[in-house]
């Protein structure tokens, strides 16, 4: 008899405002696949620090993580350990800024047992009456930072979304629980989509808050949830100032990022073969990448992240 997926995780309902809860969306964050630009994780922190929230419920991470893949940091002090940072899969009932009650389940993704762990997502979502499960990624792209922040978005059916947009064929990628669970939401008949932004992939180990607001403010349009991205807005103009200084006080590095944008403009205009075109005299987004990433470790010198 499979086991049950009731078991995975607990509810504190004496925690929440359930009374407040009318068909609410579900956001879900994991940690653990890919998050360039510490997109995802910047957007989940910023709705955290501004809203109002409460833990409503936790996952068994004993259950789903391998603590020898991603060891959890114990802190040693003089003679003893002092303090050990275990892992969180939390379930949160947040306000938004217009008063409107969603949940949002964020922690590290599971490293295994990922049907059990959808199914649980799954009657989650039929506990609460939930009408739409949103997530978010952040991608690494060939693309330059003065240009608009692409989105690859996708649903589980036509019509969900403004416009999902399309690639031209198709793609195979490495599998991740997310991705699984809007999948299988999909063939359970469920409503459920996807954000993936894209970063310029020469920053995508840096910290970029262009990233989080994009994402925000597609979950926004979408769910009709209500955020202030005004403070994610002001630290993406710092940012992008900063970037923009380092490109002025470099020909070479200024050179990639036009080449970049020559890609990017060709591929928008309709007038070239795409953003990683290999026909083109350009360099490859690779090329450039490693060029002006090699520029960045130099500004920030060794030890700096």
């Amino acid at each position: 008899m499979p086991a049950d997926p009731g078991e995975l995780y607990e509810l504190h309902l004496e925690e929440s405002r359930i009374e407040d809860l009318h068909d609410p969306v579900l956001v879900h964050a994991l940690d653990g696949f890919i998050d360039a630009g510490s997109g995802v994780k910047l957007a989940v922190d910023h709705l955290l620090a501004a809203l109002p929230h409460t833990v409503i419920g936790h996952f068994d991470v004993d259950q789903l993580i391998d603590y020898r893949s991603r060891r959890p940091v114990l802190t040693f002090e003089e003679d003893k350990f002092t303090a050990f940072a275990a892992p969180e899969l939390n379930l949160y009932q947040v306000t938004d800024g217009a008063g409107q009650e969603f949940l949002l389940l964020t922690g590290p993704e599971p490293d295994s047992q990922w049907e059990r762990f959808i199914a649980a997502v799954g009657q989650i979502v039929d506990r609460f009456a939930v009408r739409l499960t949103l997530g978010m990624t952040a991608i690494p792209m060939g693309v330059p930072h003065t240009r608009p922040s692409g989105m690859s978005a996708h649903s589980t059916r036509e019509g969900l979304l403004a416009s999902n947009g399309t690639w031209v064929g198709s793609v195979q990628v490495p599998g991740y629980a997310s991705g699984l669970l809007e999948f299988r939401f999909g063939q359970a008949g469920r409503d459920a989509a996807g954000f993936a932004v894209h970063v310029p992939h020469y920053l995508a180990r840096s910290e970029y808050p262009e990233a989080a607001r994009q994402l925000l403010q597609a979950v926004s349009d979408t769910s009709g949830l209500t955020f202030d991205l005004s403070a994610l807005t002001e630290r993406s103009k710092t940012v992008r100032g900063e970037v923009d200084e380092q490109v002025a006080n470099s020909e070479d590095v200024a050179e990639v990022v036009h080449a970049l944008e020559r890609q990017y403009d060709a591929f928008v205009s309709g007038q070239g073969k795409g953003l990683l075109a290999g026909t083109t005299a350009l360099p490859t987004a690779d090329e450039l990448g490693a060029e002006f990433e090699a520029f960045l470790a130099d500004q920030q010198g060794p030890g700096r992240d």
